[in-house]
């Protein structure tokens, strides 16, 4: 008996891997978090799975009875968790439980609501030049922070920052970040993304308070903020630089192989 945790990505049921699809059938129980995973990411087990249970209405007290009467019964848990499980995911003290109890478990990673937000944005994260380094983090609420991990000393990098379960203090979190950043530093909050009712609000430190207040998010928003979401001025990659000879070796066989297949085309024709 194994008890997967599998990333079920942002929302969207496609982005789920086809290893966690895969696991996620083969699972007699199923768990999730109905608030964070919406029930079409269930659509394949439906019908299949014996017992289905949205987590959001039970405590880790109870999903531990779940977990040791499933190791009796010798059947599979697959433990749908939003995103990918290693961010936020809430999985360290269910693991910890799960091996105080001697139960095999697996991690299969998932899409994160990082990745799938740069993705709507059209954005790429790290640009020669202007940032080559993403933190992840949130704004400190209830969960207690290290002095060295709180906002104002992450800022001090410049980095590309992506900050979770905050935006209901966005006003504080702009606040940190302009004597760091600037206030025209450009930021984006995607809210719900890859949900059928997904949107986004784009600005800069200087004004994006007062556009998230406008859109009303409360929950499920995800923060970034820096110079890659507004630039054209980054340098090219090396990865595809002419200066490279091994690089341009293998481009000039790509572009030889292309010129004889136009070739071979025309004398087709």
């Amino acid at each position: 008996m194994t008890v997967y945790f599998i990333g079920a990505g942002p929302g969207d049921p496609e982005l789920m891997t086809l290893k966690g699809l895969r696991i996620l059938k083969s699972c007699p129980v199923v768990l999730y978090a109905g608030s964070l995973i919406p029930r079409e990411v269930l659509q394949e087990v439906e019908h299949s799975a014996e017992l289905i249970i949205d987590t959001a209405t039970i405590n880790l007290d109870e999903m531990q009875q779940l977990f040791e009467q499933a190791q009796k019964d010798g059947k599979d848990v697959a433990r749908l968790q939003c995103g990918d499980p290693s961010l936020y995911g809430a999985i360290g003290e269910q693991i910890r439980r799960l091996e105080l109890l001697g139960i095999d478990y697996q991690i299969i990673p998932g899409v994160s609501a990082v990745a799938a937000s740069a993705a709507y944005l059209g954005k790429e994260l790290t640009l020669s030049g202007v940032s080559q380094t993403i933190i992840f983090t949130r704004y400190e609420g209830k969960t207690p922070f290290p002095e060295r991990e709180r906002l104002p000393q992450l800022a001090q990098a410049g980095a590309t920052l992506a900050i979770h379960l905050g935006v209901t203090y966005m006003k504080k979190i702009v606040e940190e970040l302009i004597p760091h950043y600037g206030s025209d530093c450009p930021v984006a909050v995607c809210y719900r993304t890859s949900w059928p009712d997904q949107d986004k609000v784009t600005g800069t430190l200087a004004d994006i308070s007062q556009k998230v207040a406008d859109k009303g998010y409360k929950l499920t928003a995800l923060i970034i903020v820096g110079r890659v979401l507004d630039t054209q001025a980054f340098a090219d990659s090396h990865l595809y630089s002419q200066d490279k000879p091994n690089i341009f070796r293998k481009r000039k066989g790509v572009i030889d192989n292309l010129t004889e297949l136009e070739t071979r085309t025309q004398a087709d024709k």
